[in-house]
């Protein structure tokens, strides 16, 4: 068991982690590419992935969690651990978008440390809400979300659309890379290593292949996603944000929270320049709402019962 539980928590958060939030990292970028093959997609990503937690293995003395777990001890993995993330692989094969740090994080930080992770991220979600508002409406003036980018151009929005993406990506694998680090010891040695990150490019290549899974939905059915511009300018504001909230403190957060929050604002500053009705769009915004909700009162619900073992 003292070998068995760690294994299968780093397997299940590691399928859950990256088939639930990376999702919401590359999804606007598989939407907007759908053209080129999912080899070349997952290789990209792939790369940035390894010399990511590789870099931060190396700058950390072992640590690959990039500080997040400072404040969060290494605690012999129980069976009830290894339940959270067992949990969220079935919240994402229904398609609901779930915080994976307070699903899995949830655990291992009941009390205080729960009740900040939950502040920052509520802060980082309205916050996003707001700044997305706010760029979007400010651009609807010189764009036009709903038309596609002129071909003369395409190949200069796919080459910053690539940019972006990798350091969205990059910023991603920092905050939330901790979520499957929380199953291992806070020091590594390679040989732990190089396994982890096999695991981790292989359950990414699943997750191109399958074209992001149901939680794709999220993204694909926003305004424009598909597009290379839009695409692009999604993913730069999302990356600036999260980077903004990496250096205020090492505390997690929701990364997925901040991605709702950002993809609400942008939706209703597209509607408000383009005099639509706002109620048009109330149900979608409602329904991510209600799933990030959904996640929260779930992560509550093992904090609690983690407190009664």
């Amino acid at each position: 068991m003292d070998i068995l539980y760690p294994f299968l928590g780093i397997v299940f958060s590691s399928v859950a982690v990256l088939n639930n939030d990376a999702v919401q990292t590359l999804g606007t970028f598989m939407s907007s590419n759908k053209s080129i093959s999912w080899q070349k997609l997952w290789l990209m990503a792939a790369s940035i992935l390894t010399i990511t937690i590789t870099w931060g293995w190396f700058q950390n003395n072992g640590d690959i969690s990039f500080g997040r777990l400072d404040k969060i001890p290494y605690t012999p993995i129980q069976w009830y651990h290894v339940a959270a993330p067992a949990v969220l692989l079935v919240l994402t094969r229904i398609g609901i978008p779930v915080s994976t740090t307070f699903l899995v994080l949830s655990t291992f930080s009941v009390g205080v440390m729960f009740e900040k992770m939950l502040i920052k991220s509520m802060l980082g979600y309205a916050l996003s809400a707001l700044v997305a508002y706010g760029i979007w409406f400010g651009l609807a003036k010189i764009l036009d979300e709903k038309s596609e980018v002129p071909a003369e151009q395409k190949k200069y929005w796919r080459f910053l659309q690539w940019i972006s993406t990798g350091f969205l990506w990059f910023t991603w694998i920092t905050h939330d890379i901790a979520n499957i680090a929380v199953f291992l010891p806070r020091k590594i040695g390679v040989e732990i290593l190089i396994p982890v990150l096999a695991l981790l490019v292989a359950v990414l290549a699943f997750m191109f292949r399958s074209g992001g899974g149901k939680i794709q939905n999220v993204v694909s059915k926003k305004t424009s996603t598909a597009y290379v511009r839009s695409a692009t300018i999604i993913d730069f504001v999302y990356a600036t944000i999260l980077l903004i909230f990496k250096e205020w403190s090492n505390i997690p957060m929701s990364t997925t929270w901040v991605f709702v929050g950002l993809l609400c604002g942008r939706e209703l500053a597209i509607a408000n320049w383009q005099n639509e009705k706002v109620k048009q769009i109330l149900p979608m915004i409602a329904k991510d709402f209600l799933k990030a909700m959904t996640g929260l009162a779930i992560s509550v619900i093992i904090v609690l019962l983690v407190k009664s073992f």
